[in-house]
Parts: C-alpha cells; structure tokens; sequence
C-alpha cells in the first residue's frame, strides 16, 4: 500500500470519530486516520466511547457521558472521508459479524481506495484477507497477546501489527519487523518519545498530538 510505504509516518488516534476532527486532522495530513467502529442496535457506530447495553449512556475507564444524538455511522465517515485520506478503523469488540458489516460497508464504497483494519480479536480481520484495499493489521495490547501471536502466526509473514509501546523494546521491534511488513504503536504522546521508537523500527505512531508530531517527523525525515 503506497500510503503507508514511507517512514515514519503518523496515525492520527481517535480523529476519525468525529467529521469536525477528521476534517482537522486532514489539514495537517497523517499518514493515517483512525476510527473507532462497533456493532450497536444494527448499525455501524463509529465512537471511542462504550455502551451500557441498551441505556443511553456512553463511558470509558474514567467517565460516563450522556450521547449527543445522532451518533456518527461508518458510511457517512466514509463518504465524509476526503480524497487520499487514508483510514485506519479500529474494529472493537468480539463479534465476526460486526467485521462482515464493516466488509459489506466499505464495498459499497468503492471510491475511498486504500482503508487499514485493525483489531485486538483477530478473527475479525478474516473477512478482509481477500479485498486487496484493505490491509489487515493484528493488534496486540498484552504480553499474552504477543506471545499468542509469536505462536499462532509463526512462521507467516503478516500485512501488519499494531502493539502497546510498554510491549517493545529494540529486540522486540526488530523481530516484529521479520514477522510483518508494517510496525506501529499507540500511545504516543512526545517527539522524544517518537523518535525513540521509530529510532528502534517502528514505522508508524499513533498518537492525539498528530498536529505537532506530523511536521516534526515529516522534517526528520525529509
């Protein structure tokens, strides 16, 4: 995928969820967009936020939050989505079905070209494998996670791997780069701390401040 070849680049975390932030992140163009996208009541919500079933009520580990209806759907993220955005969407939670949506989504938009799924619960990532738009990327958040995926994938060469920064290490990212083609990482919240890791091999930085770490790594690497 030509949008993502070149190194370091920056993914723009959670700017995808809103259009006013997808618009602002695409001033400054990251390398990447991110959205969050769950399966709620039959549509495909686009949000960081969690549901508490069935009530209207949205939170996250430290809050809750009244929604401000409507809530954002993937398609008009999609058809919001300027010409040679690239989105990264971070399918959450278990079920294959909510992948399957998200597949019939996006081949109703033919238009958007290159798209990045990702996903902790990697069945989710099959029913991509043969839309040569999409590149599948396995995340990993834990220790065990990186140990199942050393087991599980042993051996094959994967499109790509999203993992927590407290994961890597220089050995570890060099290793990661002879088990897949593309290396990034989430949180990233400084300059030092992303030329540390792009420094050890990472290609790609997920981060809030892509408005500031976008020209700073542009400029290192220009």
């Amino acid at each position: 995928m030509a949008a993502v070849a070149q190194e370091p680049f920056v993914v723009a975390h959670r700017a995808g969820n809103d259009l006013e932030l997808l618009r602002r992140a695409a001033r400054v163009r990251p390398r990447l967009i991110e959205a969050d996208v769950h399966l709620f009541a039959g549509r495909l919500e686009v949000r960081h936020l969690k549901t508490l079933g069935p009530l209207p009520v949205l939170w996250d580990r430290w809050y809750v939050a009244l929604p401000r209806p409507p809530r954002l759907l993937l398609g008009d993220l999609l058809a919001a989505a300027a010409s040679g955005t690239v989105l990264m969407l971070d399918l959450k939670g278990p079920r294959v079905r909510l992948a399957r949506r998200v597949a019939a989504e996006l081949a109703r938009h033919p238009g958007i070209g290159e798209v990045v799924v990702c996903s902790r619960s990697w069945r989710l990532l099959e029913p991509f494998a043969a839309d040569p738009r999409v590149r599948v990327v396995h995340s990993v958040g834990s220790h065990r996670q990186l140990r199942a995926l050393r087991r599980r994938f042993a051996g094959r060469r994967l499109a790509g791997i999203s993992i927590h920064r407290r994961l890597l290490d220089p050995l570890t990212v060099s290793e990661l780069r002879e088990r897949a083609e593309l290396i990034v990482t989430w949180p990233v919240s400084t300059l030092e701390e992303a030329r540390r890791l792009t420094a050890w091999g990472v290609h790609g930085v997920i981060t809030e401040h892509y408005e500031t770490l976008t020209p700073a790594l542009e400029q290192d690497s220009a």
